[in-house]
């Protein structure tokens, strides 16, 4: 079940990204905004670096190893969601358009995701629960 939940989610988060961009409402040329979506891409790197050669399932299974809790996910426990979401919903306030509403889609999905995503980390890694006590999901210090 959980499984199935996570890929709902990555088909709403994919559905509303390739919305986005073909309602021209993702990228911003809004100086304000470019620093906050490249700020979100350099996060997005970081934390595939850190994760390594681990691999990217639709289903958010763990894969083999130990939990990361470096790198970026020293600050908070989801890196790339977070950054998909900081880029998206910047991108999507630069434009005043119905298309923006979009990013609603991937609000969603990255937030069933998370949640199946944790309920089979806590499964597989005892450590989780506490990890997941001292950090943050996606905004270090509130969220």
């Amino acid at each position: 079940m959980l499984g199935l939940l996570s890929v709902f989610g990555f088909v709403l988060m994919i559905g509303g990204l390739f919305g986005l961009i073909f309602t021209n409402s993702l990228f911003s040329f809004n100086p304000l905004i470019i620093p906050v979506q490249a700020a979100a891409v350099v996060l997005m790197v970081w934390a595939r670096i850190t994760l390594g050669h681990r691999s990217f399932h639709a289903a958010a299974t763990p894969t083999k190893g130990a939990l990361i809790t470096n790198g970026p996910y020293r600050y908070i426990r989801h890196p790339i969601y977070a950054a998909v979401c900081l880029f998206t919903c910047a991108g999507a306030l630069a434009h005043h358009s119905l298309g923006a509403l979009l990013v609603i889609l991937v609000l969603i999905g990255a937030m069933a995701r998370m949640f199946a995503e944790e309920q089979l980390l806590r499964a597989r890694y005892p450590e989780y629960k506490a990890y997941a006590a001292t950090t943050k999901r996606m905004v270090p210090f509130v969220f």
